[in-house]
């Protein structure tokens, strides 16, 4: 009898089901089985800074001379100004016609007083990105850091002597090699690290139907404008930009956007995300060892929809007037942090802090969302997996590669 063979992302959907149908329907066993949620996520983030250093070093390594480095970096920051720009005013735009915060019951408010956000102004972000100490940054995950560090290693890399730059160059190479292997083992355990984790989330949901009915309009706006940036936006840069297939990229990287949907960090689908992207799409890996790394820490699309339409949400709920000049506030202000927002789950709350702050809106009405956070948590990293990957495909095209799509 033939063995049937079941490809990888079909089996993250098998988990994806099951996970729903145990944490509605048999939550007491919910504890034995969501310790594989913990294990999977630990793995992805144990690799996650091994491979940022040596992918970008080895990345900047084999793009050549300082001119190719400068044209790829910015076409790569284009990309993301330009793509947030996009998400921000669909988000704004959304938020403006269906209004989901007019006439929200504020009694409905949680107790915050245990929810402990610290803030930094734009200005400690830029200050911060230069560590102090290079290891302390890596003990304390600090991306923007370390991508800083490996960007200056891979630029002075090519300053030294042929002897020792070689010697360098194959260290970093063969090491970030060696990262992808482990990351090619950990992508196998992807069916049973999702189910671990939705479990986990689906059971922790007190009374879904009540959450749903509550925040019903608010939900589904930002669900709709990360609908239209994922599915309309994005593509459309792909097609007409990039010159290349859209849905057949979508399809080869559905591992890691199902791998950033379940653990709502970018950080952790990286290796997944820059192995399939290269692998079947084709994009070459000095592409993807410089643009996905970045991507994941400062392209947030997703994350961009989700401040603007949070904020929005909450001057509407307090009757607050948000005329052009506010709003305007908000798409630059957005823009800016979140380039800041720490690839993790949650991390957006601080740069709503920063907002409520600069608009003089109460810090308390963030507990009207805070629900349903993780839950849209999910939606937006996905999306801003798949806005790094798709930047990666446009700028390997606009360098002349020939791509799978």
């Amino acid at each position: 009898m033939k063995k049937i063979k079941i490809d990888l992302h079909w089996q993250i959907l098998i988990a994806l089901v099951l996970a729903v149908i145990v944490g509605i329907f048999f939550k007491p066993v919910v504890p034995y089985v969501s310790w594989m949620g913990d294990i999977f996520l630990r793995l992805l983030k144990m690799i996650v800074i091994p491979l940022i250093l040596t992918s970008i070093i080895s990345g900047i390594a084999s793009i050549g001379g300082h001119g190719n480095f400068g044209r790829l970096g910015l076409k790569t920051i284009a990309y993301y100004v330009v793509t947030s720009m996009l998400a921000i005013t669909t988000g704004l735009i959304l938020v403006n016609l269906v209004k989901p915060g007019v006439g929200v019951d504020l009694t409905a408010i949680q107790n915050v007083d245990k929810l402990q956000i610290q803030h930094k102004s734009f200005s400690e972000t830029l200050i911060d990105i230069v560590p102090d100490n290079i290891f302390k940054a890596m003990v304390d995950n600090e991306l923007l850091s370390i991508i800083f560090v490996a960007i200056i290693i891979g630029i002075f890399l090519a300053k030294l002597g042929s002897q020792h730059r070689q010697l360098l160059v194959d260290l970093f190479t063969s090491g970030f090699e060696l990262f992808m292997k482990i990351t090619m083992f950990i992508i196998k355990l992807a069916p049973y690290g999702v189910f671990g984790l939705i479990v986990k989330v689906i059971a922790d949901q007190k009374d879904f139907g009540d959450l749903v009915y509550r925040l019903g309009a608010f939900m589904l706006t930002v669900l709709v404008a990360l609908f239209i940036h994922a599915f309309i936006t994005l593509p459309l840069l792909v097609k007409f930009v990039g010159r290349a297939k859209p849905f057949k990229h979508m399809k080869n990287v559905t591992t890691p956007l199902l791998t950033a949907f379940s653990t709502a960090s970018s950080a952790a689908a990286l290796p997944l995300n820059m192995n399939d992207t290269h692998e079947n799409s084709g994009v070459s890996e000095k592409i993807t060892n410089f643009t996905l790394p970045i991507g994941a820490t400062v392209n947030m699309d997703g994350t961009a929809i989700y401040i603007a339409a949070v904020v929005m949400f909450i001057a509407q709920a307090q009757g607050a007037t948000m005329g052009l000049k506010e709003q305007f506030i908000i798409l630059i202000t957005a823009l800016l942090a979140s380039i800041g927002t720490a690839a993790i789950p949650m991390g957006s709350l601080v740069i709503i802090t920063i907002l409520l702050n600069v608009l003089g809106l109460p810090f308390e009405l963030i507990a009207l969302v805070l629900p349903v956070d993780r839950i849209l948590d999910m939606f937006r990293t996905a999306t801003n997996v798949w806005s790094d990957s798709c930047g990666a495909v446009i700028i390997a095209k606009s360098e002349g590669e020939e791509l799978k799509v």
